[in-house]
């Protein structure tokens, strides 16, 4: 489904992603694992079109998308959430959940995925009418990652979606990420939190200073020495 061949992205004169190539199949968690800076991020906004990379090429179902405007990107079925939520603080959840929808013009699709996404997560629907920053931490992950899903995305990129989040949301957070990914919608999940990036994904891979260093099975990655001396405290 999705494919990085070869890329490299540079801030400025400062290397960000070298060489680095991922596969995601169609139907699949793949999980990206790496400490701060080694380019989890990156990855995930040179594929929505926020970084232009400076070699290699991005297929999304065979369609060269690198070059490409990040509406377009959207378009095609790729919906990114960002770390720290980004949501829009002052405005309603219920208005929040809506932006996620801006692109589509099926009325009928977005009043369904509406009620599918308030009955997945009944917390949004008994607030609502609440602004979006008055939510807790946990809260506020579960609206950014519904107003993802009414993009009605087919490869849904998380980007540390545990970030500032009790170990109870934590797990609750990776049984969403399982419920969406059972329903049809490819995951690429970006975590620094290892235990839950495994518990979800089949496959994954591992970077250092912007390079590929390990991908195989979450089973391989978790047997490797350097996962477990870098990532797992072994």
């Amino acid at each position: 489904m999705l494919s990085l061949r070869h890329v490299s992205v540079y801030y400025g004169k400062a290397m960000a992603l070298n060489d680095v190539s991922i596969e995601v199949t169609h139907g699949s968690v793949v999980g990206i694992i790496g400490a701060n800076g080694a380019g989890k991020s990156t990855i995930l906004r040179t594929v929505s079109g926020l970084k232009q990379l400076t070699a290699g090429e991005i297929l999304f179902r065979e369609q060269r998308i690198n070059g490409m405007g990040t509406t377009e990107i959207v378009k095609l079925g790729i919906v990114h959430i960002m770390e720290g939520r980004r949501l829009f603080p002052y405005l309603s959840v219920l208005t929040n959940l809506k932006l996620g929808a801006s692109l589509r013009k099926d009325k009928a699709g977005i009043n369904h995925d509406m009620e599918d996404i308030l009955e997945r997560f009944p917390l949004l629907r008994a607030r609502r009418n609440q602004k979006a920053g008055t939510l807790s931490g946990g809260e506020q992950q579960m609206l950014a990652i519904g107003r993802g899903l009414m993009a009605k995305p087919q490869l849904l990129m998380l980007d540390e979606p545990s970030v500032g989040l009790s170990p109870l949301m934590v797990d609750t957070v990776a049984q969403i990420v399982k419920d969406i990914n059972q329903r049809g919608v490819t995951v690429l999940l970006v975590e620094q939190n290892i235990p839950l990036a495994f518990s979800v994904a089949k496959r994954g891979y591992a970077l250092q200073v912007g390079e590929v260093v390990l991908e195989g099975t979450t089973d391989e990655l978790q047997s490797a020495g350097v996962v477990k001396q870098t990532y797992l405290g072994a």
